[in-house]
């Protein structure tokens, strides 16, 4: 595996698109590790925290421990996540409250273009391939018109949020923030929390987080290995159901909870044919033009 500085950078870099994306509610970090070409690396770095790994550990072979859970390729990328999480949340908080529609429509167009770069991959278009896209389409459609539930701030609650939200969170298509706005707690935890550093809300999650993301990618690491093309049919599907969620026009449905106010739904609409309308159509050819211009580049290495 290539650990050299330049490619440790490029794995930071990758880290900070994938974290941007978990804050955006119905955008995934998943998505971006797909079509940046680290997703099987990351699940089966996650899933290299074993019995094998302890073992290591135990008998003091550190140089073997880190090779083993490819630790420097998951210090860059967590880093990457760690510093995108932390300065951006205040910058898409002014973001969606000043310009909504460009910052949907950018994400709307980087996540269409990546249902092709995505799908492309599949090497055999198998009727159980087609199956699977079609699942993986309607299961993503139906958590979209979920009813979010009320905030919870107990412990076990934060715990459940930290292990459904991160199995989300690397799934291309299903955001980790969107499945925190279904369980009630996306205000809670991805705004107050984070631009408090409330340890109280934060370590629970975090814990539930670890727990469930090294358990999580076992499952998923078997799935790519036995059914890869399915799989990455399943995760296309993912991708193509959650548009919806990322239609630019719509107005947010809130709702209090004490003395906060947060975003539970969203009523869509068309568009008018207006100067904003023309301009959030540049910002999906721009969302559109960064995933081609991020494949023809990879392509380009790769040769």
């Amino acid at each position: 595996m290539n650990n050299s500085l330049f490619s440790l950078i490029q794995t930071a870099l990758k880290g900070v698109a994938m974290g941007a994306a978990n804050v955006i509610p119905g955008v995934s970090g998943g998505t971006i590790a797909l079509i940046t070409g680290i997703f099987e690396r990351l699940i089966n770095a996650i899933k290299s925290f074993n019995g094998k790994a302890i073992q290591l550990l135990v008998k003091g072979e550190i140089k073997a421990l880190i090779k083993h859970i490819d630790l420097y390729f998951l210090l860059a990328l967590f880093t990457g996540i760690g510093v995108a999480i932390i300065s951006l949340a205040r910058l898409f908080e002014y973001l969606f409250i000043n310009y909504p529609i460009y910052i949907w429509a950018y994400f709307f167009g980087l996540v269409m273009a990546s249902i092709y770069f995505v799908g492309k991959t599949v090497k055999s278009w198998t009727t159980s391939a087609i199956i699977s896209l079609i699942v993986g389409t309607a299961i993503a459609v139906s958590i979209s018109v979920l009813t979010p539930a009320s905030q919870n701030d107990s412990f076990l609650y934060l715990i459940l949020c930290g292990v459904v939200a991160i199995c989300s969170m690397i799934l291309p298509g299903l955001s980790g923030s969107f499945v925190l706005i279904l369980m009630g707690n996306y205000q809670l935890v991805m705004i107050d929390a984070v631009n408090n550093m409330a340890i109280g809300v934060l370590l629970p999650v975090v814990l539930g987080a670890g727990v469930g993301l090294i358990a999580f990618s076992h499952f998923l690491s078997w799935l790519l290995k036995k059914y890869h093309n399915q799989t990455i049919a399943l995760l296309t599907g993912f991708i193509a159901g959650s548009l919806g969620i990322l239609w630019p026009w719509k107005h947010e449905i809130t709702q209090q909870f004490g003395d906060k106010v947060k975003t539970v739904d969203f009523n869509y609409y068309l568009p008018e044919l207006n100067t904003e309308f023309y301009f959030a159509v540049l910002f999906i050819i721009l969302g559109l033009a960064s995933i081609i211009i991020t494949e023809l580049l990879a392509t380009k290495k790769q040769k």
